[in-house]
């Protein structure tokens, strides 16, 4: 739990923090500030599930955990203690991002994002997460997921509408940040229901591509349980 809170804490500084710096470095200039924040996320990404996927699998996201334990990987339990933690650490990276750039601990966005492409945008962009994350599991490619899952969201920031959020716990975090990663308070609850029905239509899609996933599989993810395996066959 305190492996997710830490990373979901620094993601989101990362993705706020660099959004704030694309506006002052690069004022008015939107397909620039876009694309800054897109490659510090993705690299950011990779680093992260590099650093914390031995521990806690790095999934940072409520509905990578929740969709982890509908395969058996997790129990509900460590799903339901992930998202709390996620949420937490999300929430803690938002005022960290804020501070470090001196403006106020807490300024809610208003960025207005609710509108139908947009919501049509977090369901795509978090099926294809999902997907992308569940399918190399299956097929035991687990080690190329921090440089996957990074190379995806930095992908999605330009083919969704939306910059691609693909995460519950992230949206509710970047409310609490007036700036160009923001999103305002009105808007959360639409993309995070988009984000559920992408969870479980990315969910859908892995049994349908991928009808023999194990819990084995699911467990997986990220190669946590590969690391953990290692170190003990070599203790």
């Amino acid at each position: 739990m305190f492996a997710e809170y830490v990373g979901s804490l620094l993601l989101t500084a990362i993705v706020i923090g660099s959004g704030i710096a694309a506006q002052t470095l690069s004022p008015h200039a939107l397909g620039l500030e876009l694309l800054e924040n897109a490659a510090a996320t993705g690299v950011g990404l990779y680093v992260l599930i590099l650093t914390f996927g031995a521990i806690s699998g790095a999934h940072f996201n409520p509905v990578i955990s929740f969709v982890d334990a509908a395969f058996h990987g997790i129990s509900w339990r460590t799903a339901w203690s992930y998202g709390a933690a996620q949420v937490s650490g999300c929430l803690s990276g938002a005022v960290l991002a804020n501070l470090m750039f001196a403006r106020v601990a807490i300024s809610l966005s208003t960025d207005d994002r609710a509108t139908l492409a947009h919501g049509l945008s977090e369901v795509v962009a978090t099926a294809g997460l999902v997907l992308v994350i569940f399918a190399l599991a299956r097929t035991g490619r687990s080690s190329l997921a921090p440089a996957a899952v990074g190379a995806y969201i930095a992908c999605a920031y330009f083919f969704t509408s939306s910059t691609s959020f693909a995460n519950p716990a992230i949206v509710v975090g970047r409310m609490f940040s007036n700036s160009f990663a923001g999103i305002a308070p009105s808007s959360a609850p639409w993309f995070v229901l988009a984000e559920v029905v992408g969870g479980v239509l990315g969910f859908v899609l892995v049994k349908v591509l991928y009808p023999g996933i194990s819990s084995r599989d699911a467990s997986t993810v990220t190669v946590a349980h590969d690391a953990v395996a290692g170190e003990g066959s070599s203790s």
